[in-house]
């Protein structure tokens, strides 16, 4: 019998420099560690993270980062590339990583990628997967807990270390169904792409194109859209402020597009006295810097790529013939989501097939997959 399934979990509270060096030195000795992070982000432009969860299969430590200084022994484990870092659901795991260490775990395995080639649906949850294999219900009721408040209760701390004391028995379980499988290297590879994502920066050049409605805008307008959405990027991370707590991603458009001359004129628009007081005046100033851009170097006009005459029949084309080549037990979201497909359409038909630039769906073991989907597009 599992010992884990057997026992609740037990943990130690890691708070000081030699604590942590003395488990990571243990942990760096596994082959396979579990990981997970608690964090809270409500109003930050970073996640602000409360406790470190890291099972090496003996220990469960709980890493509280608060009063420790030197963190250079879990960064060595991070990037350990003998030791493997199981995780479930970890993309905002990574960007916790990234902020506060600048390290992402490498290697990497997600537990909810496995699923999706387990015949399991797309964002299946840790308590779905451990009801599944070990018939055990996972406590979830600590889990709205502020994770920065001190001291954390018992209760708190069991829900923490239950999170990396179960996840790597289901991560053998799941490996040893995965064996049975063609996909175990679809996983890495799937598992690899989180963490090609998370390392690609933020353009705060590229950050207007994130604006609802954007492509109602005329070249002039996107301007000034421009300007201000590569300055509300800029204050955000300068503030630590969610960058809809700077400026709403609505009053911006409404800026770009109808360019008030003063504040009354942002309030006419419906824009709340509040950001106007704070940031009104900053923003009239920000988008008079359009006199300093040349006509020539204004955004072109933004087409919906749905407009296209040919996107809707060719669109359907494309999903009906993912539908005959997905193979049986493997659901046609994890070969290719409608993004991806868009993707793909746009590879072909706008940037002519870019090697440089190639679609999640012509890259590793989608590609085969991708190739045949392609001839739907080559097609006159």
């Amino acid at each position: 019998m599992i010992k884990e399934i057997q026992n609740k979990p037990h943990f130690q509270m890691i708070s000081d420099n030699q604590g942590l060096a003395q488990i990571c030195e243990l942990a760096q000795q596994k082959a396979v560690v579990a990981l997970d992070t608690e964090f809270i982000r409500v109003r930050s432009y970073y996640p602000k993270l409360g406790l470190i969860q890291l099972y090496d299969g003996e220990q469960v430590s709980l890493i509280d980062p608060n009063d420790i200084t030197d963190f250079s022994p879990f960064i060595a484990l991070l990037s350990n590339k003998n030791v493997l870092k199981v995780l479930h659901a970890c993309y905002e795991d990574l960007e916790v990583f990234q902020h506060y260490f600048n390290q992402l775990p490498t290697p990497l395995i997600d537990t909810q990628i496995m699923a999706n080639f387990l015949s399991f649906p797309n964002s299946t949850g840790l308590a779905t997967l451990m009801q599944h294999y070990f018939e055990f219900s996972l406590d979830k009721g600590a889990s709205r807990t502020d994770w920065l408040a001190r001291p954390l209760s018992d209760k708190q701390l069991e829900y923490a270390a239950a999170d990396v004391w179960y996840l790597l028995p289901l991560y053998h379980k799941m490996a040893e169904q995965l064996a049975q499988t063609p996909w175990q290297s679809a996983v890495q590879f799937d598992s690899y792409l989180l963490l090609e994502k998370q390392e690609k920066v933020n353009d705060p050049d590229k950050a207007y194109l994130t604006i609802p409605n954007v492509n109602k805008l005329n070249s002039e307008e996107l301007m000034r859209l421009k300007l201000l959405a590569k300055w509300r990027q800029q204050e955000a991370i300068k503030r630590d402020l969610a960058l809809n707590f700077v400026v709403r991603a609505e009053n911006l458009w409404l800026v770009a597009k109808y360019h008030p001359q003063n504040t009354s004129n942002l309030l006419d628009l419906g824009i709340h006295s509040q950001e106007v007081r704070i940031h009104g005046k900053k923003m009239l100033q920000v988008i008079e810097q359009i006199k300093r851009v040349d006509p020539i170097d204004y955004p072109a006009v933004i087409e919906r790529f749905s407009d296209d005459p040919r996107y809707k029949k060719t669109f359907k084309a494309l999903q009906q013939k993912l539908l005959e080549i997905t193979p049986k037990n493997l659901a046609c979201e994890v070969i290719a989501s409608r993004k991806s497909l868009e993707k793909l359409m746009k590879w072909v038909w706008l940037k002519q097939k870019d090697p440089d630039k190639l679609p999640d769906l012509m890259r590793g073991w989608r590609e085969p997959f991708g190739q045949k989907l392609c001839e739907i597009l080559e097609t006159p």
